[in-house]
């Protein structure tokens, strides 16, 4: 791919897409790979014995200067990320071409070890909600909610929370990126939670909502809004079909239910060693959707003051129907 883009050379930079190339995990490193295949990894001294580890059969550079020895060890013309670089350091690399996000398209489609580690994932995260939603919620502040359900995930087997659970009771429910307060859950209270377990690397991304108490006929209606339009969403999520007829399928189904203009934040995402990665789910992406891509697909209603829905799983892109990871069951819970 270097050579067809006329190129000898590439400076991978991205912390993300360097452990994607070359499994190195350490906070400062760059892998500079020739159009024949080789490749030579940069980084400073306090990584030494770490990159021994982690990438035996790459040649290390330590130093402090990694762009100017990416530089030095360039053979002719270079492609470099130059959407995570500064000006100052495409610069200091002779301002090379860009090589676009030509790491992160191959980061789209995963193999079968990164599949087993987000299955793995999802399944930790399935069963620490499972076991929180067995266990007494009201009384129970946000905040106490939350750490309880990171709590279980690193005891279930995470290295770590996947990202900063959000779990919202009552008319927090409707503020679609609400960070945990000290609000008691109570009675009568939709309460929504999502959250996921990080599992060498690999992220889960996980909402389900829930109502404390026998569910008012205005959550039960949106609630069910919410899930018949991830249900067509994810049924338009097959290899070959276009991106955006995932997103378009959704968007009916809130629109015929008259909800579409409460839907407020993006359809789904990629997601992978990072929350949040390509390819985004939306009415404008002009590709197509391949397998083993792994995605979320999250629609909800927000109804600012009184609560709000969202379910959202992911799912690995098959030929036929995907496979959902995230198992949580999906009918409406009324939890007492």
């Amino acid at each position: 791919m270097i050579a067809d883009r006329g190129a000898d050379a590439l400076y991978v930079g991205d912390l993300v897409n360097v452990r994607y190339l070359t499994g190195f995990t350490g906070s400062n490193g760059a892998v500079l790979v020739f159009a024949d295949g080789s490749a030579v990894f940069f980084t400073d001294g306090r990584y030494r014995e770490q990159a021994a580890q982690e990438l035996p059969d790459l040649e290390h550079v330590i130093t402090r200067r990694l762009l100017d020895e990416a530089r030095k060890r360039g053979r002719g013309s270079l492609l470099a990320e130059t959407h995570v670089l500064s000006v100052d350091a495409w610069r200091r690399l002779g301002e090379p071409e860009s090589s676009g996000r030509l790491v992160e398209e191959l980061r789209e489609t995963k193999d079968e070890a990164e599949i087993s580690l987000l299955r793995r994932a999802c399944a930790i995260s399935s069963l620490a909600l499972e076991q929180l939603l067995a266990g007494p919620l009201t009384g129970r502040t946000e905040r106490e909610l939350a750490l309880d359900l990171e709590t279980r995930m690193v005891e279930l087997g995470a290295q770590d929370k996947a990202f900063d659970t959000i779990l919202a009771a009552g008319e927090n429910s409707a503020i679609p990126h609400h960070r945990p307060t000290d609000r008691v859950v109570k009675h009568g209270d939709l309460l929504k939670i999502d959250f996921g377990a990080l599992v060498e690397g690999y992220h889960a991304d996980c909402t389900r909502t829930v109502v404390l108490g026998r569910a008012a006929d205005w959550q039960r209606e949106i609630y069910t809004a919410v899930r018949d339009a991830q249900a067509a969403g994810l049924e338009r999520l097959r290899a070959g079909v276009p991106v955006a007829d995932s997103y378009r399928a959704a968007t009916e189904s809130l629109d015929a239910a008259g909800w579409l203009s409460a839907f407020t934040t993006g359809l789904g995402h990629g997601v992978g060693l990072q929350i949040h990665e390509d390819p985004f789910l939306g009415a404008a992406h002009p590709g197509r959707l391949t397998r083993r891509t792994v995605l979320t697909m999250e629609p909800g209603i927000y109804l600012p003051g009184r609560g709000g829905v969202r379910i959202e799983d992911t799912v690995v892109v098959t030929d036929a129907a995907p496979e959902v990871l995230t198992t949580t069951p999906k009918d409406l819970m009324e939890i007492a």
